[in-house]
Formats: C-alpha cells, sequence, structure tokens
C-alpha cells in the first residue's frame, strides 16, 4: 500500500495533494457531524471518510519528510499529556 500512496504522490504535485487532504478532512468532518447532530447512522461513509484520510495523512508524511519516530514520539507526548 505504501508504494501505490509513493506512486499515487509521484503523479501530481505537492500543493494538489495538500489540498486534496484539506478536502478529505472537511468530508470526514462532515460526516462526524451528520452521525452527531443529526442521529444518522453513517458508520460506513465515516469508515471511508477515515481511510480517505488515513491515506492523504501518509501523502502529508511524505510531503513534509516526517520521520515515523518522531510522529510516534509526539503521538505518545499528547496522549499521555
Amino acid at each position: 500500500m505504501q508504494n501505490k500512496i509513493k506512486q499515487i504522490l509521484e503523479s501530481s504535485n505537492d500543493k494538489s495533494q495538500v489540498l486534496q487532504a484539506v478536502e478529505e478532512l472537511a468530508e470526514l468532518s462532515q460526516a462526524l457531524i451528520k452521525n452527531v447532530n443529526r442521529n444518522k447512522d453513517n458508520i460506513d461513509d465515516i469508515t471511508q471518510e477515515m481511510a480517505d484520510v488515513f491515506i492523504m495523512l501518509e501523502q502529508l508524511k511524505l510531503i513534509y519528510k516526517i520521520d515515523d519516530q518522531e510522529l510516534k514520539k509526539q503521538m505518545e507526548f499528547k496522549v499521555n499529556r
């Protein structure tokens, strides 16, 4: 899967992928709001949007050259504070 994510990134430009990430985050936000505010059973939509966001986060790690270990360190810090 990581190779496919790299291929997608290589076939586009960084700016378009950053904007795509923002769009995917917005779509996840919308699905979550529908679920909470409208008592809508849209778990499939939420799951699909989460998958899109995870893919885009992987691309953002590549674009911004974010080290996996540093990211894990930050995540552990935030979970444990």
